[in-house]
């Protein structure tokens, strides 16, 4: 369903692309690699065996990890490829 000078499919296409760019941009993150710590790197806690063996070359205890995932990284909008008026016509 598209509207004005927007050929059919256009929306979705906008959509598609998104979602795309999105999942290439969390396959790109980079995964821990190497030998694990046995204690954290920032709070020297000691590192589960259990954690360290699930993920190789884990850095970070559960808790700083959680903190750091959940600090805000501010990212550009959704729409990427230019704004909706430019890339529909």
């Amino acid at each position: 369903m598209a509207g004005g000078w927007a050929r059919d499919g256009a929306v979705q296409e906008q959509i598609d692309a998104s979602i795309s760019d999105e999942l290439a941009r969390l396959k790109a993150r980079k995964t821990p690699q190497g030998q694990s710590l046995t204690h954290c790197a920032e709070c020297e806690e000691p590192i589960p065996e259990k954690r360290r063996a699930a993920i190789p070359g884990v850095k970070l205890c559960i808790d700083c990890q959680h903190d750091r995932d959940s600090t805000y990284q501010a990212r550009g909008g959704i729409n990427r490829r230019g704004s909706k008026d430019s890339q529909l016509k």
